[in-house]
């Protein structure tokens, strides 16, 4: 039996700087993990079956289109193993969920079936490879581009979901330009949380102003985080629902995120610290 935890995925920046014939956007993304997400647990089965429970588990889906059993697939289309997902991150969110678990699948069956993993989990989606590392990361490309980015200060989110609906596609076509300014060639070193809220402040997450159009409640969340005592800024993840707050400390991060649950206790809101795991 294999235990793997899969992070959440937090886009600091989200920069589209281009789109490709084929119609894939080009990205320019600082990416972080964090200590909250799903758990998975792969055992040694004749068939692959899924499994599903946890707090976020209604209206996963658990047929041949997840992409846990994608990627299972992906690594071996024959053989089999029992899954089980324990969900506790939205889905949908902007947050990596999903791909964070087909890269945990990757790398949990490679170990279970002791073999090389795919050399393509691309074809899993965009995220998948930078999930793969699970460490702060500068993602290009269409998300194939992916070089290891300066060691953050010690830094805690407070991360809200309002429970909406985003979806991907659509922000992307109600983007108003795609051929927006990357992120400097090299990225600083910074010592501080005030410092790095700073430096952030002077980049962007370019679907951020789409899905507000798409989901208004979006602009709530991001001022009942900016409310908050000692938040340094907000921003939206991916494109969205989710949005992140930046904290300098644990306890003003955790005060922020009991103020914010008690005041719209139908929202998802967790405290968190960013962390790499490899």
């Amino acid at each position: 039996m294999i235990s793997a935890f899969a992070p959440a995925k937090i886009n600091l920046t989200l920069h589209v700087t281009g789109q490709r014939p084929d119609g894939y956007h080009l990205l320019d993304s600082l990416v972080v993990f964090v200590d909250v997400g799903d758990q998975l647990v792969f055992e040694s089965a004749t068939d692959l079956t899924l499994e599903i429970n946890g707090p976020m588990a209604k209206g996963i889906p658990d047929g041949p289109g997840n992409l846990i059993l994608r990627a299972a697939r992906l690594a071996d289309p024959e053989r089999g193993a029992k899954i089980t997902l324990t969900k506790s991150l939205p889905a949908a969110a902007g947050i990596g969920g999903g791909s964070s678990d087909a890269a945990a699948t990757l790398k949990s069956l490679s170990t279970l079936w002791n073999k090389p993993m795919p050399v393509n989990p691309e074809r899993l989606g965009a995220d998948v490879p930078v999930c793969l590392r699970t460490r702060t990361t500068r993602m290009q490309g269409i998300g194939d581009i992916l070089s290891d980015a300066p060691a953050l200060p010690a830094t805690w989110l407070v991360l809200v979901n309002p429970g909406v609906s985003v979806p991907t596609p659509v922000v992307f076509r109600n983007l108003a330009a795609k051929t927006n300014g990357a992120m400097p060639d090299a990225l600083p070193n910074l010592h501080s949380v005030p410092g790095l809220a700073d430096w952030l402040g002077k980049m962007r997450n370019d679907l951020q102003t789409p899905a507000i159009t798409q989901a208004p409640v979006i602009k709530d969340v991001l001022t009942a985080l900016e409310g908050q005592t000692d938040c340094l800024m907000a921003r939206m993840s991916g494109s969205g629902a989710t949005c992140w707050g930046m904290f300098g400390t644990q306890a003003a991060a955790d005060e922020a995120a009991r103020h914010i649950q008690s005041a719209h206790p139908s929202w998802w809101c967790v405290s968190t610290a960013i962390k790499s795991f490899s």
